[in-house]
């Protein structure tokens, strides 16, 4: 059973940790209940994830996801890791697409925290805890059905510092997706807030008021244009969730096969025919997800005091892609 609630916080003349606030808010939600929830990423304020300690303010804008279900059992499992660097003190991993980056409600199995969790230990290794059990190791996540590099903190002195890099914007993070339609300006920044769409709490759009949402910024660049498609570069300024799919979405370039932000439909300004019609059924049936990959990844290692930098070629399913819109 999932109990939702979603409620704006007055104006409080006291300081309050989150977990404490909520568990007086909601009836028969005890404190640890609350924390667990907000660890497992069931709790967002203002469309961005928190941790427990976090001190809410006026105006907030709290969303919380409940499940009466006892969490399931994370257990190490063996699934192949596509391991492109790793030392004492952190592994970067190429994710495929379609493996959920830690456990969570409904997905207690086949993430890459358990796929890290095995991997440890047969080496008798370690996992960075900074975030709790469930996300050993991870220092930042991709979605699902995006595939491409991510770094893993083995201890929480290398977690701290990596966590403090994403979060002052000074990692390169660099994907490349497929795009619907041609790009009038074949390069360009997209600055634009993003915050948490009311109508379904699951996805996030573009909002003008800045107290409902984040500032977000997207560079962008046209590598290949084809009949209906792009192969664009992007590169993050910032790390909003869903970032990338919102804005392309905005600017009328929604990722190809996004099912949530409007890519698994043609774009209106597309002259259709039957036979187009027919082509562009084939190609979506080959991109069942979002055809968008983190290509590369660099940040400062923490403890070798070097500049590292990872690149990750484009996966099997968007080379298709890519050879059948050429008529390859």
């Amino acid at each position: 059973m999932e109990k939702f609630y979603n409620f704006k916080v007055p104006n409080i003349n006291t300081k309050q940790r989150i977990d404490k606030y909520i568990a007086g808010f909601i009836e028969n939600a005890s404190r640890t209940k609350v924390q667990k929830a907000i660890n497992l990423g069931q709790v967002t304020v203002n469309g961005e994830l928190v941790k427990s300690n976090y001190i809410v303010k006026p105006d907030d804008d709290i969303e919380i996801e409940l499940h009466s279900e006892d969490r399931g059992e994370i257990l190490p499992e063996n699934i192949p890791l596509d391991i492109r660097y790793e030392d004492e003190y952190l592994l970067v991993i190429n994710k495929p697409a379609g493996m959920v980056t830690h456990p969570a409600f409904r997905n207690w199995n086949g993430t890459l925290v358990n796929a890290l969790m095995y991997y440890s230990l047969q080496k008798n290794d370690a996992l960075s805890s900074l975030n709790g059990f469930e996300r050993a190791g991870i220092v930042h996540r991709l979605d699902k059905d995006t595939s491409g590099l991510l770094v893993v903190a083995k201890d929480e002195v290398t977690h701290r510092n990596l966590a403090q890099q994403f979060f002052h914007k000074t990692t390169e993070r660099e994907y490349n997706s497929i795009v619907w339609g041609k790009f009038k300006e074949k390069a360009g920044t997209i600055e634009e807030r993003i915050g948490h769409d009311r109508r379904d709490r699951k996805k996030y759009m573009v909002v003008k008021d800045e107290t409902l949402g984040k500032n977000a910024i997207t560079n962008y660049e046209v590598l290949e244009e084809y009949d209906f498609l792009s192969l664009v570069k992007l590169n993050l300024k910032t790390g909003r969730t869903h970032q990338i799919r919102v804005h392309m979405a905005f600017k009328g370039h929604p990722v190809f096969g996004d099912e949530m932000y409007g890519g698994r439909e043609p774009v209106k300004n597309i002259q259709m025919t039957g036979s187009l019609k027919s082509r562009i059924k084939n190609l979506l049936e080959l991109m069942p997800r979002q055809a968008l990959h983190a290509r590369v990844l660099g940040f400062f290692h923490p403890v070798k005091k070097e500049q590292m930098r990872f690149e990750a070629e484009l996966p099997e399913d968007m080379r298709m892609l890519l050879d059948k819109v050429k008529g390859l």
